[in-house]
């Protein structure tokens, strides 16, 4: 099986751009199912990297319906230790326009249907989230698009919500008096279980429309999503090509040892179908 160290969460066209070579297309089965679809393994910038479209090739599932811990765990499984995800997102911010990209530091939970962790069912395990997303990689994805000329917000609060419906104008009003900058309906889980499974992850945000609360603007509608989202493709893969380049691997960060010392339960209580899935993603401590 072909294995690569970076892992691409996003579109099916992400790794449509020049200069890259596919090599593979990886089916792989996880204790907690199939992913979202196969992993395509190109080569970009001399580097492997695995691509996972994150609602499966042509757009197949809604949010809440994306096996997401077969996802993270299907790229763990094939040596992932560095996650960019690109999740197209509305704006609750005037100044994040539509067409910019933002670089949140923190997020919201407004989901409740979604597993959102590989632990419980015998074994328990509480790990840090205070900071979600990893520090090291948002110290190379800003330069990165500063040097591919994309307008970049860092410093905000991206909120994730249930969908699959958009905000109501009430929710939308009642996210902004929180501060928040940004929407998505696809992040939290992907970013919780991507710390369990000691892999460093980060979002990069597109901005497709300004939710609904904008007074002036047209209120978002799935064909306005598209047609910004088909427009911010050309720009992420532009970025990617450059931050690709651009990342060392140097695992310096506490992402690697997130679910160290966060298991709790005794090991003679542990449930054993339970320790032998989680030795699939973490086979230094089962």
């Amino acid at each position: 099986m072909a294995h690569a160290k970076i892992g691409i969460i996003g579109g099916t066209g992400l790794y449509e751009m020049d200069g890259v070579k596919v090599i593979d297309e990886v089916q792989v089965d996880t204790p907690w199912g199939k992913p979202s679809d196969s992993v395509t393994i190109a080569e970009i910038e001399n580097r492997k990297v695995a691509f996972l479209a994150r609602h499966g090739k042509g757009h197949r599932f809604l949010p809440n319906e994306v096996n997401n811990r077969a996802n993270i765990a299907a790229l763990k499984m094939i040596g992932v230790e560095e996650i960019i995800a690109i999740s197209a997102s509305g704006s609750l911010k005037e100044e994040i326009r539509p067409l910019d990209f933002v670089l949140p530091d923190q997020i919201i939970d407004r989901t409740w249907t979604r597993p959102s962790t590989f632990f419980g069912d015998g074994v328990a395990a509480h790990i840090g989230f205070a900071e979600p997303f990893c520090p090291r990689l948002h110290s190379q994805i800003k330069p990165a698009a500063d040097m591919t000329g994309i307008k970049m917000h860092t410093g905000q609060t991206l909120l994730c919500m249930e969908g699959p419906a958009f905000s109501t104008k009430a929710e939308s009003n009642m996210y902004r008096s929180w501060g928040c900058g940004v929407i998505n309906m696809s992040t939290v889980q992907e970013a919780k279980l991507a710390r369990e499974a000691e892999i460093c992850y980060a979002v990069i945000c597109m901005s497709t429309d300004y939710d609904c609360w904008h007074e002036v603007e047209e209120h978002v509608t799935i064909d306005m999503v598209i047609q910004n989202l088909r427009t911010n493709s050309e720009h992420a893969r532009n970025l990617l090509k450059n931050l690709i380049r651009s990342m060392d691997g140097e695992r310096s960060c506490a992402c690697r040892e997130a679910s160290k010392y966060a298991v709790i339960t005794a090991p003679e209580k542990r449930n054993p179908e339970q320790v032998r899935k989680l030795r699939a993603i973490l086979p230094d401590y089962f």
